[in-house]
């Protein structure tokens, strides 16, 4: 396979993220971002503000750590992010090699997604098709087939092989 031909079939950030994301604004108190955390099972929420820019992230660790108020008061605001052309290798070491559980997605400066560890682990699982042997990955099987129809009964577990 030739260099051009890989990137061409690169994954991207763009095709594996969350989207739309759950965010807070700035002046959103401590106690509805606690109740966001918990009731939806997220270990952090992205900040933003009215145009959709990132302003920060606000994790369990910073309600943990952090006395305030607001989110703008307890928010860790040297926030990495990625956008929506960043292959998914690079997500994953950044991942791996920082100590973030998360990415913001952002296209022209705006937040249009989110990208966590959880979305990679998810990855890794693949389902095939029962009737027409179609594989797809993910954490679930999907409601229906995206080539025959069939339904998501349909769909088994397919073992992954060791390794990255």
């Amino acid at each position: 396979m030739n260099p051009g031909t890989r990137a061409a079939a690169a994954i991207t950030a763009g095709q594996v993220m969350t989207s739309p994301v759950v965010t807070v604004g700035p002046e959103t108190s401590v106690t509805q971002i606690a109740e966001i955390l918990t009731t939806r099972r997220f270990s952090g929420v992205p900040v933003v503000d009215a145009a959709g820019a990132v302003l920060g992230l606000v994790s369990e660790r910073d309600l943990l750590a952090r006395s305030g108020r607001t989110a703008r008061e307890v928010m860790t605001t040297s926030v990495i992010s990625v956008t929506t052309d960043t292959d998914i290798a690079q997500v994953r070491r950044m991942l791996v090699d920082a100590p973030i559980r998360r990415l913001p997605v952002l296209q022209a400066g705006r937040l249009v997604g989110i990208i966590s560890r959880h979305d990679l682990v998810g990855r890794m699982v693949e389902w095939a098709c029962g009737v027409c042997g179609e594989t797809v990955r993910g954490a679930q099987p999907p409601i229906v087939c995206p080539k025959c129809g069939g339904g998501s009964d349909r769909f088994v577990l397919q073992e992954q092989p060791p390794g990255p």
